[in-house]
């Protein structure tokens, strides 16, 4: 990748974008409270799960979202994207992702970084979800798909490992081990993505919407999700 599309991308990914990741758990912080993750193994087993669930659904539709973009097709961003809301189970999943994707999408209005075709896309959104927010920066940026889901998976799964190094706790130097194991599930979570047929996509995660829900009344709590 060239040197400019790699800061692009970087920049892209990066959790210091002020889209508000950092305050969210995604249900991590109801799975530590409960006892279910309490060291760097249990860490590992449940990012690795959630991986395969995003591998499933959040991560092909963000790569047909990017296709969408691409192709300037908006019938199909608008489809994709009004599944992607639908699925969204929990008060606190729907929360998260029209939160930050209105944050991402204002971002890629506000830095002027797409074209017009882009921006009206994106603007006739009567919702806006992260996937779709990201896939469109993406494309804006001339950042290449492959390289573009990698840095989404990459960042979710630094967010994971930054919630059990805070709150399991973990030290620094389990976070860096655990981040670094992840690499390959990463990388073939990406790929799986790119090849599942419409048909194949799914949710189905009942054990973390019940935690999620759980988490909506969780007595103390950090994270929003």
């Amino acid at each position: 990748m060239q040197s400019v599309l790699l800061l692009r991308l970087l920049q892209l990914a990066s959790p210091s974008l002020p889209i508000g990741a950092y305050t969210y758990s995604q249900g991590l912080e109801s799975a530590i409270e409960k006892g279910l993750v309490y060291h760097e193994q249990s860490a590992r087993e449940w990012i690795t799960e959630s991986l395969n669930i995003i591998g499933d659904f959040e991560a092909p539709i963000a790569w047909r979202l990017m296709k969408a973009f691409s192709r300037r097709d908006s019938v199909a961003v608008n489809h994709w994207t009004e599944c992607f809301i639908a699925a969204r189970d929990t008060a606190e999943f729907r929360a998260e992702t029209i939160q930050m994707g209105y944050s991402l999408g204002k971002l890629v209005i506000d830095l002027k970084i797409a074209d017009e075709s882009l921006q009206s896309i994106l603007s006739d959104q009567p919702e806006i979800p992260l996937p779709t927010a990201f896939a469109c920066a993406a494309e804006a940026l001339g950042v290449p798909h492959e390289a573009a889901l990698l840095g989404m998976l990459f960042s979710l799964v630094e967010n994971q490992v930054l919630v059990c190094v805070k709150s399991v706790p973990l030290g620094q130097v389990s976070g860096q081990s655990l981040l670094f194991s992840l690499h390959p599930i990463i990388e073939s979570v990406a790929q799986n993505a790119q090849q599942l047929e419409d048909d194949e996509l799914s949710n189905w995660a009942p054990g973390l919407s019940l935690l999620s829900m759980q988490h909506e009344t969780q007595y103390s709590r950090i994270y929003r999700s």
